[in-house]
């Protein structure tokens, strides 16, 4: 085993992963951190899964920046996705991020989440509703992916006859952000960022003219700004209402579908989960930390730096692995096993530092919403078929999951 695990971190290559990989990149991910933790691969990036490297890198904004457009210009041209991943919040750093940032944040202070909590929770009971009805569901198109793109567009109050493209948007641009791109993968996500634009420059237009309430609708606060007169511009604005919703719609809707499978693969957890309903909220850390909804994270090196005893040099691309990181056992006490009472749960499916996610206090109401209602509704409900996972590596949840109720 020792072998095979040391040929595994080896033979690694994040641009030719196999189909067992996709399936379960965990023995993969245990491999690199036991044998090659800081993983020099054939392009001359850099692979971490050690959960203290990943910590160190998220924090030392000096000497790993968030800023892509170095990494982006060789991958998309001077293309939309390029202006899109370089202009979004999250590929920025210091002072840009932190402008951008307070703006956003401002928009999903804790009071305007805790006010968002009757209509995430009308909407569960609605799907719920409906599942019932048919008496079956697909877990991911029935449910999970449902719910984000409501909350989303409630947010942005994107009118509900406006919202069926926006799945699809933002899964074709999120799927231009895997280490290999294709050329009709790349195309596809050109003309989401296009049509994307093109409907929000409408629906900014309309909203500045008829202004909502800037404590329930984000879009008019984001176009309001701050009282002391910052603002975004155009540009900034637009790419960053793409940023929200894609930042908020695959990974809350893997959140979701991780979370239920993974009660459904244990069931001893579903049972405790159960008869505990209060667990809620550590279990769905737990659900984040197993199966972490955004899988990588990536950083380029400003200078000369020792990380995990290797020197890395100025330029160096570097790949932050969240999810080896959240099964490390330096960190977290027997991190294969599935415990929805984990505590403390200091995971990185969120980041940290000043990166860390903006949207991280809605993901978890959701998140929490969604599973235990759909628990409590339907205690019996079982996987039935085999789910499809995404295919993706970046993020990881599942395409399909055919269910019964019981």
């Amino acid at each position: 085993m020792n072998a095979d695990a040391k040929k595994l971190a080896a033979d690694f290559d994040l641009e030719k992963l196999t189909r067992e990989f996709y399936y379960d990149p965990y023995p993969t991910y245990r491999a690199l951190r036991e044998n090659e933790p800081v993983k020099r691969l054939p392009n001359g990036t850099v692979f971490l899964t050690r959960y203290d490297d990943l910590v160190t890198t998220y924090k030392n904004t000096k000497s790993f920046s968030s800023d892509k457009k170095r990494e982006f210009a060789p991958k998309y041209g001077d293309t939309p996705l390029y202006e899109h991943h370089t202009t979004s919040l999250v590929f920025n750093d210091p002072p840009a991020h932190t402008r951008v940032r307070r703006l956003i944040m401002g928009a999903l202070s804790p009071r305007a989440i805790a006010g968002m909590e009757p209509d995430i929770v009308k909407l569960v009971d609605g799907l719920l509703d409906a599942i019932a009805a048919k008496g079956h569901c697909e877990l991911i198109d029935d449910f999970a992916a449902s719910i984000p793109i409501e909350v989303i567009g409630n947010l942005l109050d994107v009118p509900h006859d406006e919202r069926e493209p926006l799945r699809d948007w933002s899964l074709a641009i999120l799927g231009a952000l895997e280490p290999v791109v294709s050329p009709d993968v790349a195309a596809r996500g050109n003309k989401a960022v296009t049509d994307f634009l093109a409907y929000l420059s409408t629906l900014v237009a309309r909203r500045r003219e008829k202004p909502g309430n800037p404590e329930r609708d984000v879009l008019t606060r984001l176009i309001q700004g701050e009282e002391n007169g910052e603002r975004l511009t155009e540009k900034e604005l637009l790419h960053n209402c793409i940023f929200l919703l894609n930042a908020g719609h695959e990974t809350t809707t893997n959140l979701i579908g991780n979370g239920l499978v993974a009660l459904h693969r244990n069931p001893d957890q579903k049972q405790r989960l159960i008869d505990n309903p209060d667990m809620i909220k550590t279990a769905v850390e737990e659900m984040l930390r197993y199966e972490s909804s955004n899988q990588l994270g990536n950083r380029m090196t400003t200078e000369r730096v020792e990380l995990g005893g290797v020197m890395l040099e100025a330029g160096t691309s570097v790949t932050l692995c969240i999810g080896a990181a959240n099964r490390d056992p330096a960190q977290f006490p027997d991190p294969e096993s599935f415990d929805v009472a984990r505590t403390p749960n200091r995971h990185l499916a969120f980041a940290t530092g000043a990166h860390q996610c903006a949207g991280m206090a809605l993901a978890r109401l959701e998140g929490a919403i969604a599973i235990s209602r759909f628990l409590a509704r339907f205690p019996n409900y079982a996987v039935t078929g085999q789910p499809v996972r995404g295919g993706r590596v970046r993020f990881r949840g599942f395409l399909s999951v055919p269910c019964a109720i019981g």
